[in-house]
């Protein structure tokens, strides 16, 4: 997470959505940086509302508006299916070295998902509070130059993204069945990345 007190925005980290990139690049010029622990670092809504809002609120008298990258959600299962096929991950729980990708992507969408599908929400993560706590502009990862320009425009700063936090480079291909049932089964996610405009 990263805070801009001056201009009053705070930069929700998704998990696998290239904010460490983002963390890199603007840590310098942010007032605070949250990048340990993980749940702290990709605090989600409910969290930033219960936890970071407060905080401004109360203490600041300070309204902040938040920013967030959500990823298209295959892509984004893809980007944790690579991740956890790290060499080193090979023999742990949450390794995906010994499922195909549809095996992933078919145990993800369980109600009960094993370690190795265990990867949370994007939709859930942003998902609006009942007090009316929710993400101010939402951008697409694939589209990195509207949240570039907002950014450079918002905090009035030059900066260089650097790939960080790469998951292995290879080709996925999920087959139409299983893409099937995912898109029936977690259509919020697709529901909210077709809504950002």
């Amino acid at each position: 997470m990263l805070v801009f007190y001056k201009e009053r925005l705070v930069f929700l980290c998704v998990p696998k959505t290239g904010t460490t990139a983002y963390h890199t690049a603007l840590r310098d010029r942010a007032d605070m940086v949250i990048s340990e622990p993980p749940d702290l670092k990709h605090a989600p809504v409910y969290r930033y509302n219960r936890f970071i809002r407060p905080m401004f609120d109360k203490v600041c008298n300070a309204q902040m508006e938040t920013i967030a990258v959500m990823r298209e959600p295959i892509s984004w299962l893809g980007s944790w299916y690579r991740y956890r096929r790290r060499p080193y991950m090979k023999g742990r729980p949450n390794s995906t070295h010994d499922v195909s990708f549809d095996e992933f992507v078919r145990a993800y969408v369980k109600g009960d998902c094993p370690p190795f599908a265990n990867v949370g929400s994007q939709a859930k993560f942003l998902a609006p509070q009942p007090n009316g706590t929710a993400v101010s502009q939402l951008f697409r990862y694939e589209d990195p130059d509207k949240l570039n320009g907002f950014l450079r425009d918002s905090l009035n700063v030059s900066f260089e993204l650097k790939r960080e936090n790469v998951s292995p480079d290879f080709q996925l291909t999920l087959s139409p069945d299983i893409e099937a049932i995912l898109r029936r089964k977690r259509a919020a996610e697709f529901d909210l990345y077709d809504s950002i405009s």
